[in-house]
C-alpha cells in the first residue's frame, strides 16, 4: 500500500494517514488481522514524527478499525469491522451535510453530486 501525504493540504497529516489506511481497508489491501508497522517504524518509513503516526493510530483505534496491543503491535480489527450502527450512520451524515450544502451553493445538481459520489466509491474500490 502506498501512502501519500500532502504537506500543503488543510487536512492534518495524522488524518491524511488515517484516511489512507481506511481506504486500504475499504479496498481489501488491509485485511482483518493484518499487522501494521510499529509507530516508530512507520514514522521512519514515512519520514514523519512518531507522534503523528501515534495520533493516526489512536484515531483509528477509537473508530475500532484497528487494535493496539501493548508490546505486540497494531493490527487491523481481527474480527472484521461490523456494519455501521445507526449512530455511526448519523455521524457520517453530519460530516457529509456541509459538503452537500457547499455543492448546492456551487450550483451542482443532485444528479451531479450522486454521480460524483458513485465515481468516488468506484475509485476507492478499484485503486490499487
Amino acid at each position: 500500500m502506498f501512502i501519500e501525504i500532502q504537506s500543503n493540504s488543510s487536512v492534518p497529516i495524522y488524518l491524511q494517514l488515517a484516511q489512507q489506511l481506511v481506504e486500504g481497508i475499504a479496498r481489501g489491501e488491509l485485511k482483518p488481522g493484518d499487522s501494521l508497522p510499529s509507530v516508530r517504524a512507520f514514522a521512519a518509513d514515512l519520514g514523519m514524527n512518531m507522534h503523528t503516526v501515534n495520533k493516526a493510530y489512536h484515531y483509528l483505534e477509537e473508530k475500532e478499525f484497528i487494535q493496539i496491543v501493548a508490546k505486540s503491535g497494531v493490527i487491523i480489527q481481527p474480527n472484521g469491522i461490523p456494519k455501521a450502527s445507526d449512530e455511526e450512520k448519523q455521524q457520517l451524515a453530519d460530516q457529509i451535510r456541509p459538503l452537500i450544502a457547499e455543492g448546492l451553493v456551487l450550483k451542482l445538481s443532485e444528479e451531479e453530486m450522486v454521480q460524483m459520489l458513485g465515481e468516488l466509491v468506484k475509485d476507492i474500490k478499484e485503486e490499487k
